[in-house]
């Protein structure tokens, strides 16, 4: 039996060497007729089996990355963009970034060239990526960008052609306007489309209808259509009047057990940049930002946020009080599209004393500058009190533009809100101006 065993084995064996044989053969033959399938074969396994080549592969991109993210840090220090408020800088700068950068691309001469021409390939492949598809996607431009465009004069005219040619164009602007209320549409409508069209954008017109919790969406046939008709006629009314202003727009009718909360997934789901809605903070807790407390706690903005507490809409005098904070920018676009359209605008900020008027002056002509607003009026208000100084020089315009307070909602518990104060103080119609931002969990609750 053992001896059977043993010569089933030995068959067994043979037979398997003669498969191998006769299948390395045919393989040998198949390429020896299709020699570029074997090249290339080959080469697949070369990239993809070799562990060894991946590894390197990675080092090298590992490199790149890190040669860019010292690169980055100077950007950033040189731009200062407004919401760059780092904890720790570097120490001796800008010596240690630089060196940081130069030795990491200098390590990647050390390694093999065909190495290097593959971690080109997959640079190239990136890039191709961003200009074809992510480009037309991407609605806000990078800092060294940003910085080379907004110095066009004194940069040399390859990097602003670069920086020209590689800007985000942000395909099609949106502009959301959650409606409800009637008496409010046309304002919200009229500044909307003044806002899309400055953007060659649209106007997205959204009625959202919410139910009680315990009736279910679309219950019945005579609700629905109720719903239809209140839709229909309150929608009808916001495309008379985006297309009176000259703007494109699209309707839309959204039923929800949820009115508040149902804005920020529409705004999503729509793509928006912006949405235009009404004021609804009645406190200071939730009247210096657009989301109500929980949702500031847990969430962030899905895109830039305008809200309006309309007292009659009349763009025509405008104040716009600033000292740079990250929503000051939401602002400054908002003013520069009602300067081009023949509105007076007029900056203001507030200093100590007499002493920091200079530095007050400098700082309105640097910040004007940057985002297009030269030909604004440009006001130092040496009083020391933001709240008093807006109220005085808010008492003779039509509207006043403001951004989100940098509170958190525990300090505007204990000492309120700059935005809800002047809420009250004036008497035109005021724009909350509030611009997505990353906001650890401290942040959230005691504010920058």
């Amino acid at each position: 039996m053992l001896l059977s065993c043993l010569l089933s084995d030995q068959l067994a064996m043979g037979r398997d060497k003669i498969v191998s044989r006769r299948s390395t053969r045919s393989r040998a033959v198949r390429d020896a007729y299709n020699p570029s399938r074997s090249r290339r074969a080959d080469l697949l396994f070369i990239v993809v089996g070799n562990l060894e080549l991946l590894a390197t592969a990675g080092s090298v991109l590992h490199l790149v990355v890190y040669g860019l993210l010292n690169l980055a840090l100077i950007v950033f220090r040189e731009g200062d963009p407004a919401d760059y408020d780092p904890e720790f800088t570097v120490p001796l700068y800008p010596f240690t970034p630089i060196l940081g950068a130069v030795l990491s691309f200098a390590l990647i001469a050390f390694i093999e060239p065909f190495v290097i021409a593959l971690c080109g390939l997959f640079v190239a492949l990136a890039l191709a990526w961003y200009m074809l598809y992510a480009r037309s996607r991407t609605t806000r431009e990078g800092v060294l960008s940003e910085y080379i465009l907004s110095r066009s004069e004194e940069m040399p005219d390859a990097a602003v052609s670069a920086a020209s040619s590689v800007k985000p164009d942000g395909g099609e602007y949106r502009v959301m306007v959650p409606l409800s209320n009637p008496r409010t549409e046309q304002d919200l409508i009229e500044l909307a489309s003044l806002l899309a069209k400055a953007n060659d954008g649209t106007v997205i017109a959204t009625h959202i209808v919410q139910v009680p919790d315990q009736t279910p969406l679309y219950a019945d046939s005579e609700q629905l259509t109720r719903i239809d008709a209140e839709s229909e006629t309150l929608l009808q009314a916001a495309r008379d009047d985006a297309e009176t202003f000259g703007a494109d727009v699209e309707t839309k009718t959204i039923v929800s057990h949820r009115s508040f909360e149902e804005v920020f997934d529409a705004a999503k789901t729509n793509n928006a940049d912006l949405v235009v809605m009404g004021w609804g903070g009645n406190t200071p807790l939730s009247a210096g930002r657009v989301e109500r407390p929980l949702d500031e706690l847990t969430g962030n903005l899905p895109c830039d946020f305008l809200v309006m507490k309309d007292r009659g809409f009349d763009p025509s005098d405008v104040l716009l009080p600033t000292a740079g904070g990250y929503s000051s920018d939401l602002s400054a676009d908002i003013a520069e599209v009602l300067l081009d359209n023949g509105n007076d605008v007029s900056l203001l900020n507030v200093v100590d004393d007499e002493s920091e008027q200079p530095d007050g002056e400098a700082f309105l002509s640097e910040w004007a500058g940057d985002r297009g607003l030269s030909e604004a009026d440009r006001i130092v208000d040496t009083t020391g009190d933001v709240e008093d100084a807006i109220a005085r020089h808010a008492a003779d315009r039509s509207m006043v533009i403001i951004g989100a307070t940098r509170e958190g909602l525990l300090s505007r518990l204990v000492r309120g809100s700059l935005a809800f104060e002047v809420l009250n103080d004036v008497d035109c119609t005021v724009l909350l101006a509030e611009r997505p931002r990353t906001r650890s969990l401290l942040e959230r609750l005691f504010g920058t």
